[in-house]
């Protein structure tokens, strides 16, 4: 194409000669040089710019989320500023025709609600896809390498219950390799450890849906009795006591502080987020957000810690034509397109607070030699509504009546499911 370009020019220079016209000719010389540098550039540059309920653990928020579509940046993806380098969070959902690493018949660790397969799901397009990052190649996890590489070190996942559906992918891909054996589980069942012997590799899941100490007033199904009471200046003990045993973390939360809650500081009531019934100021869950996740970067930031922390990005529900209290489902069965899905209001506002806090926190913690990575698998998972168990959270659910009424699961993952993929980009970063 430089070749054609340069000769349509030469014609030109030899019919401006024959005339004369200096001056122009000049500036021609100039355009042509610049015109032909500007396309072999653009040429060498190569790359593109790049609660187990359904919602909340089962407790109902308030108000209701809808679908907001403004002339802001609401489709979960950040502008592609960056020319010529490969962002692994930014892509799209390419076809793969090979199968899942792992089933559910091979894997024991998968809950029973996120068991799509064996609750009775018909499609299995959903398993089919891969994520392809733009202007870069994504490797698949590769168990083997992974645990040969973690010999004598310790993992650990913090946050709520999609670091539950989230370890559980990992445990059922490593286990592909070698069976973890778990070693500690709370009263609960919600704080687990396994160990992997052969590699004498630890991996946590730790609950702490806040961050920060709370006191929370639910029941096993998730129904409340009344408003969180959270401590915005206190960090929940449940992890920051273990901290510093830990080689890598993934740290996240999210949902939760969209719930109905009272707000401390020394211990004292600070305001709250949706309390119309008590005498408080309304402060919203946006202020406690930035609040907590301040605090948890500054502890990370002072930590001298000198492992790999992952701060993980809130991950967006995808519900429609209601939400899980009031009829919502998520039925679809192929990925999205860009665009094709707005982040919420709640979403939208939690994954402008997290970036917004940790780039603030980034600088400080690379001048404290401190690794903390961001993992923003927030874009890549608003483009899968289709991977959510839906009414499959329920055993068979339309087994006894085809139009039975249920509870849509459109927030957690199906096992396998998209959230395997978050597997990919966690190696790549890690190696």
């Amino acid at each position: 194409m430089v070749k054609k370009m340069l000769y349509n020019w030469k014609y030109w220079w030899r019919s401006l000669h024959n005339h004369n016209y200096f001056i122009i000719k000049l500036g021609v010389s100039i355009l042509l040089v610049g015109l032909a540098f500007r396309l072999l550039y653009t040429r060498s540059t190569g790359f593109s710019p790049i609660s187990d309920t359904p919602l909340l653990d089962n407790s109902r928020i308030s108000p209701p989320v809808s679908p907001l579509i403004s002339q802001e940046n609401t489709d979960g993806f950040p502008p592609e500023d960056d020319a010529g380098k490969c962002n692994i969070f930014i892509g799209d959902w390419i076809p793969y025709q090979g199968e899942p690493i792992y089933t559910n018949e091979s894997c024991s660790f998968i809950d029973a609600q996120q068991n799509c397969m064996k609750n009775g799901r018909p499609d299995t397009g959903y398993l089919h896809w891969k994520w392809n990052p733009r202007g870069c190649k994504l490797a698949r996890f590769d168990p083997d390498r992974f645990l040969e590489s973690m010999r004598n070190k310790s993992w650990a996942l913090i946050g709520d219950s999609i670091s539950r559906n989230h370890i559980q992918s990992l445990l059922c891909i490593l286990s592909t390799i070698e069976k973890a054996v778990e070693v500690y589980h709370d009263e609960g069942y919600k704080s687990r450890q396994w160990i992997f012997p052969t590699y004498n590799f630890t991996i946590s899941v730790i609950w702490s849906p806040l961050l920060a100490k709370a006191a929370i007033f639910e029941d096993m199904n998730g129904v409340s009795t009344s408003e969180i009471e959270l401590h915005l200046d206190i960090l929940d003990m449940n992890w920051t006591k273990q901290y510093q045993n830990f080689d890598y973390m993934i740290i996240s939360s999210g949902k939760w502080f969209a719930k109905n809650a009272i707000y401390y500081e020394n211990n004292k009531v600070l305001g709250c987020h949706n309390c119309p019934k008590r005498n408080f100021t309304e402060l919203g869950f946006k202020f406690a957000y930035q609040k907590v996740l301040h605090n948890v970067f500054d502890y990370i930031i002072r930590s001298n810690h000198k492992g790999m922390i992952f701060f993980r990005t809130s991950t967006p529900d995808h519900f429609e034509n209601g939400e899980w209290f009031s009829g919502g489902s998520c039925r679809r069965t192929m990925p999205a397109k860009e665009g094709e899905f707005r982040l919420s209001d709640v979403n939208r506002v939690l994954h402008e607070v997290e970036l917004e806090e940790f780039d603030e926190a980034s600088a400080k913690a690379s001048e404290n030699a401190v690794n903390l990575k961001l993992f923003d698998v927030t874009p890549l998972s608003l483009l899968r509504p289709d991977g959510h168990p839906g009414p499959y959270r329920f055993f068979h659910p339309f087994a006894k009546d085809k139009n039975a009424k249920t509870i849509n699961d459109c927030l957690h993952w199906c096992l396998p499911g998209p959230i395997d993929s978050w597997n990919d980009l966690l190696m790549d970063m890690v190696f």
